[in-house]
């Protein structure tokens, strides 16, 4: 058997004051941080959580303690005394979409604002996935949610349980006593962008989308609604794109290019502007000029619509601000017992830039190519 002796366990090393803990030291407590700044450990903690309530020479003599003895907060032991956690949830269809990018940060500026952060999810659009989320965030103790629902989610939000967390339904309205909820007047969004194109001569439009999303439906139901109203006959052609970005509009360019003589819309709708520039690419790859062989409109006027080869006309919703004010309605829910849930509705723009035109004679998707 090996012996060791007492003299082979290296002498424990102190830390001269005011110099900050090393990696991988025991991590200095409140009662450390109070005895260094030469306060009691209740003022500590009203720094920590109460700032307001100390003199500014104090809490800068408890911070400068801190920062000495490499303290760090322990959030996990605050959360098990509180209950909750200074996080909330966001839950999205896809990160990828540039839309969502821009409402997360409306919803961080907003948590950062009340010193909060936000746990980003992706649902893909997958109620299941959709669930495990709510659960985790649940587990995690977050203050609240932000959702934007699946589509299959939709159908039984009335009925739906979110483990009693407070909850904001995000891009998607809804009368449901349970949350708050902020969205954009698609049907509106839908209206104005193909009466656009009807008042530009255009009497065969293509509205592009697809899946069951309740934002795409009401975009087709207002398109739908303006080609009634027309004053002149027109008709409009559902295409289905396989999926709602890039690459579903390259495909709907296609299906558009296939189009022959009468067949071939001179304008499509696309119901967001990634489907938008996919058909704008799928165009270029085919010479078709546009907007002189057809006119394209898209929705949401991401930053990408107005970078395209062919600035996109786009239907603008204000994501920033739908981000932050479904953000302020969950902190005013979390801390406020009088509040009430409330329903609010944006109204879109149409933004109206060189992808759309005056249908020319003869116009039409088709398998028409530029001259040389």
């Amino acid at each position: 058997m090996r012996r060791y002796s007492k003299q082979a366990v290296p002498p424990r090393q102190h830390r001269p004051p005011g110099e900050p803990a090393r990696a991988g030291s025991a991590r200095a407590g409140v009662k450390a941080v109070a005895a260094r700044a030469g306060v009691s450990v209740g003022t500590v903690s009203n720094v920590l959580n109460r700032p307001d309530l100390v003199a500014a020479p104090t809490r800068e003599r408890v911070r400068t303690a801190m920062e000495e003895l490499g303290f760090v907060r322990n959030e996990s032991a605050r959360m098990l005394r509180a209950g909750t956690s200074r996080t909330i949830g966001l839950i999205v269809l896809d990160v990828t979409n540039p839309f969502f990018t821009d409402v997360a940060r409306g919803v961080e500026d907003a948590a950062v604002d009340a010193g909060l952060a936000v746990i980003l999810c992706n649902s893909d659009d997958d109620p299941g996935k959709e669930t495990r989320y709510v659960e985790l965030l649940a587990e995690q103790r977050v203050q609240g949610i932000l959702i934007v629902p699946a589509a299959a989610t939709t159908r039984k939000l009335p009925m739906r349980s979110f483990r009693g967390i407070p909850t904001v339904f995000l891009d998607y309205a809804t009368s449901s006593t349970k949350g708050c909820s902020v969205s954009v007047d698609d049907v509106a969004g839908g209206r104005i962008a193909a009466s656009h194109l009807l008042d530009a001569g255009h009497t065969s439009l293509a509205f592009v989308g697809g899946g069951p999303s309740s934002q795409v439906a009401d975009r087709l139901r207002g398109a739908r609604l303006a080609v009634a109203e027309h004053r002149r006959r027109a008709r409009l052609l559902v295409v289905d794109a396989p999926t709602l970005n890039v690459d579903g509009g390259r495909a709907a360019g296609r299906a558009l290019l296939d189009m022959r003589g009468a067949d071939a819309p001179s304008a499509a709708f696309c119901a967001n502007d990634l489907l938008a520039l996919g058909v704008l690419q799928e165009m270029g790859r085919a010479r078709v000029t546009v907007p002189g062989t057809i006119s394209i409109v898209g929705y949401d006027d991401i930053l990408f619509a107005a970078a395209a080869a062919v600035p996109l006309t786009s239907v603008r919703q204000p994501r920033h601000e739908l981000g932050r004010v479904a953000a302020g309605l969950l902190l005013e829910e979390t801390t406020d017992p009088s509040h009430r849930h409330r329903h609010v509705v944006f109204e879109p723009e149409l933004v109206v830039r060189s992808s759309s035109g005056p249908r020319r004679s003869g116009s039409g998707a088709g398998p028409r190519t530029a001259p040389s």
